[in-house]
């Protein structure tokens, strides 16, 4: 058995009773740890008793040695009793989510590297038959020379500048009473925690740890897949020593198409009608997306209004994930009349007896007599409007020019 000062001096350095639970344990450790950081300005060895007496006492087989036999039976290599851990390392995973389980460092989650985006562009035709796309891609990975320790002899020393957080906080007096308090990475190390001999660094990497390397991924765009939907190749992005490799995520951006135009699973495009297609009837070819040819007509007395739609049914987009699933598509008709002719007498019988009547004015004779009748004349109201919104800008200069309010004055006099 040990004495009972041995036993309880890592209670005294987070100043909790032996009884502690893991949460005042916690609690303790967070504001002694935060007071104490060699980066504000607190005491390197009491920072390294916090992280030592933590890492001991959160782990409840730990804690049971060290109340049984104190220090001592730590120091004699019990399984599971190694008190070596950097107290950085400690801090930054108690604070920044990755916690030990249990106060061992064997639990301890790595940090997860960040996740590389890059936008594809794909044709409305490939994601309506789905395609396949081969992309290069430049990217970091871990060292083999060195296996990611950025020297030769796979040694390095702690950052002596940031005491190997990576980070350095500095502080500024803004007035009386007020600080402001910046965190920075440290310049010393480039915010890795340790530096490395110029004369050992590796000769591959050069001391980083990563080379950049070649890496192909094939993109299978399926089909019906959505403008912004994710292709996701997980563990693909930068390697980086001690982390969990991030995803290179692809975020599909649909190009304009020049024919037809996308609303969820439907498929819209316009297609323009003479008149006496509109009023006869009509047929014509319509290639889809895949390259099929749709014959599209009208049924047999059928007249189509300038504007109106019809649909196909099972030629939209395909459902994604349910390709055999496919939406509709919408046809917009508009109807090009014909240039203007004169028509004669007979004509003009043969087409008032097939279209609906000209509807009657609701006027007596007497009232249309007293009309006065106005003369229609061609015009072409593009050039026209042009014209009159020219001549207003000229109108608007002149009353703006010095020069010809001075000649009206004159005349005046």
């Amino acid at each position: 058995m040990s004495s009972d000062s041995s036993s309880t001096r890592y209670y005294e350095i987070l100043g909790v009773s032996k009884n502690a639970s893991p949460d005042d344990l916690k609690k303790a450790y967070k504001k002694a740890a935060i007071l104490n950081h060699p980066d504000k300005g607190g005491d390197v060895e009491k920072f390294k008793e916090l992280a030592q007496a933590y890492e001991v006492l959160s782990d409840p087989e730990k804690r049971e040695i060290y109340d049984e036999h104190g220090e001592e039976g730590l120091k004699q290599g019990m399984p599971g009793c190694s008190s070596r851990s950097n107290p950085f390392d400690i801090f930054e995973s108690f604070f920044f989510g990755n916690p030990f389980v249990g106060g061992s460092s064997r639990g301890r989650r790595h940090r997860r590297g960040e996740d590389v985006i890059h936008p594809l562009q794909v044709s409305l035709e490939e994601v309506y038959t789905g395609a396949s796309k081969k992309l290069t891609l430049m990217r970091s990975v871990i060292c083999s020379s060195c296996k990611a320790k950025g020297s030769k002899s796979g040694l390095s020393s702690r950052c002596a500048s940031c005491q190997g957080s990576g980070t350095k906080v500095t502080i500024r007096q803004l007035g009386p009473g007020m600080i402001q308090q910046m965190q920075h990475m440290c310049s010393d190390c480039s915010g890795a925690g340790e530096v490395i001999k110029e004369k050992d660094k590796c000769s591959e990497c050069k001391g980083s740890k990563v080379v950049q390397d070649k890496k192909m991924l094939e993109v299978h765009v399926e089909k019906g897949m959505q403008h912004g939907q994710k292709i996701t190749f997980p563990g693909e992005a930068d390697e980086c020593p001690d982390a969990i490799t991030g995803d290179v995520i692809f975020i599909l951006q649909e190009k304009e198409h020049s024919k037809f135009k996308r609303k969820g699973d439907d498929l819209f495009t316009e297609h323009k009608l003479t008149l006496v297609e509109a009023l006869c009837g009509f047929q014509f070819v319509l290639t889809q997306l895949d390259g099929r040819q749709l014959l599209i007509k009208s049924a047999p007395g059928e007249i189509i209004k300038p504007g109106q739609f019809k649909a196909v049914n099972d030629e939209g987009m395909p459902q994604h994930q349910r390709p055999f699933v496919k939406g509709r598509l919408y046809i917009q008709f508009s109807v090009d009349f014909p240039e203007p002719r004169a028509l004669n007498p007979d004509m003009l019988k043969t087409l008032e007896s097939v279209l609906p009547p000209r509807p009657a004015l609701q006027l007596t004779q007497v009232e249309l007599d007293e009309c006065e009748e106005a003369t229609l004349h061609d015009v072409n109201i593009d050039e026209e409007m042009k014209s009159k919104h020219q001549q207003q800008r000229e109108a608007y200069d002149d009353d703006d020019d010095p020069s010809a309010g001075h000649r009206v004055q004159c005349a005046q006099q």
